[in-house]
């Protein structure tokens, strides 16, 4: 036993020891946050570190610490730093966002108001990344504010310090750096509920969504169930400001473990299989909404304008006006328009007689006769035609005749892994298998 526990605290200082290797600032700004914020939470969430080559030598020495009364000394006459990071909100103002910040600065206040520049980058937009460095007393030394601007790969920084009896601003554009994190949960009441509380990004649940959506059926989850993923971010001086694809994911559901694992081919578009080589590509997609629930499904009901009982012909989703709309498979725009009781409607011819329609439209993006690629977007909820209020009517059929729309991910749309890019696969499958075992020891230590 006593061999076991020193194997397992031999791992954790190599992994520590790496980590810190990896991440200095970080940890760093970590541990200022915690003495500016007074307390802490607890995340399934963490930045996996470089896979730096260094030598880790364990040292066991007996150390006796000083007393308390010695380090509290210590730490009286030591200047220090303290950073706290936040996000811009559309309420913010110059003096609400430097006290949610824990600075209480009338002049830098005064200064981000009248300031052009910075009242642009600090109060024009909510969902900004934030940091303040303040001194031990709390009193104002730097704030700058990131952002990725529309369109481009780089991000911008935007930085107030104090100068002199002043204050200076300076701008700079610089590259992003990608990054990788890992996240696990466990459902409790929903998916989206359980990667909430694990503090993982909608746009990464929706992935975890589509890829699963042929294995899975999130409206029939049960409690217990859990799931871990690995996914890019795209960092700017330490911290994510967007995420990008989903890596790999495991999903436990049902006594059945499913895994998904992204690789690209030499030559071909990128997707994900399972851990044999299958394709986990499906022809369409489950839905043509994320993050939404279905309000009416493809059943006899009650018409909500006519007021006798009829055949519903699709799946109504619920979503808010100007929600994007995305076709759930490839195809060419048959028809791009107004329609009667549809309203503003587009719908998509998919390959052996198939097509689906998409509803009651606040705004068609596409055109008839366009060629369409699965999940891109091609209008926007609305509430046009025959709608009580807004919502996504959404329709499948084979050769003129209604299907059930919830049974069109089941559908197989790709091909196995070829022999030649077996090897270069398994590789990269060894790899993500190691990342989601170390997300579920993040769920499993937090539930201990």
């Amino acid at each position: 036993m006593i061999n076991g526990i020193l194997a397992a605290e031999e791992m954790l200082a190599a992994r520590v020891s790496g980590f810190v290797r990896a991440y200095p600032r970080q940890i760093t700004a970590a541990i200022a946050t915690v003495l500016l914020c007074a307390g802490g939470g607890a995340f399934a969430v963490a930045t996996l570190p470089n896979d730096n080559q260094v030598t880790v030598r364990q040292v066991l020495e007996a150390v006796t610490p000083s007393p308390i009364g010695e380090q509290t000394e210590a730490l009286e006459t030591h200047d220090f730093t303290l950073f706290r990071s936040d996000l811009t909100r559309s309420s913010d103002t110059a003096e609400s966002l430097l006290r949610r910040l824990g600075i209480d600065d009338m002049a830098a206040a005064k200064f981000v108001r009248a300031d052009a520049t910075a009242r642009s980058a600090l109060l024009s937009q909510p969902g900004r990344v934030i940091t303040a460095e303040a001194t031990q007393d709390n009193e104002f030394v730097r704030l700058s504010a990131r952002w990725i601007p529309d369109g481009k790969e780089s991000f911008k920084r935007v930085t107030i310090e104090r100068d002199g009896a002043g204050f200076r601003v300076d701008t700079k554009a610089e590259e992003l750096t990608t990054s990788s994190r890992i996240g696990s949960g466990v459902i409790r009441s929903s998916f989206f509920a359980a990667t909430d509380a694990a503090d993982i990004p909608d746009a990464v649940a929706s992935q975890m969504a589509d890829i699963f959506s042929g294995d899975v059926d999130f409206r029939a989850l049960r409690k217990g169930d859990r799931f871990a993923v690995s996914y890019e971010t795209f960092d700017a001086d330490g911290q994510s400001l967007r995420t990008g694809r989903v890596l790999a994911a495991e999903f436990e559901s049902n006594g059945k473990v499913h895994q998904a694992i992204w690789f690209q081919e030499p030559g071909k578009k990128g997707g994900y299989y399972r851990p044999n080589g299958d394709s986990l590509q499906r022809a369409y997609l489950q839905s043509p909404v994320e993050y939404s629930r279905i309000s009416s499904g493809f059943a006899m009901r009650m018409h909500p304008i006519a007021h006798s009982w009829r055949q519903h012909k699709g799946i109504d989703f619920a979503a808010a006006r100007g929600t994007p709309v995305r076709t759930v498979g490839d195809g060419t725009v048959e028809f791009a328009g107004r329609q009667s009781g549809y309203g503003n409607i587009v719908i998509i011819e998919h390959r052996n007689g198939q097509s689906t329609a998409y509803a009651h439209l606040s705004r068609i993006d596409v055109k008839q006769g366009q060629s369409v690629s699965q999940g891109q977007f091609i209008g926007a909820v609305g509430a046009t035609g025959w709608a009580t209020g807004p919502h996504l009517h959404f329709e499948f059929r084979v050769n003129g005749e209604y299907r059930d729309p919830s049974t069109i991910a089941q559908q197989d749309g790709g091909v196995p892994i070829a022999a030649a890019s077996r090897g270069d696969f398994a590789r990269v499958a060894a790899a993500s298998s190691k990342d989601l075992s170390a997300a579920f020891s993040v769920l499993q230590a937090s539930a201990n």
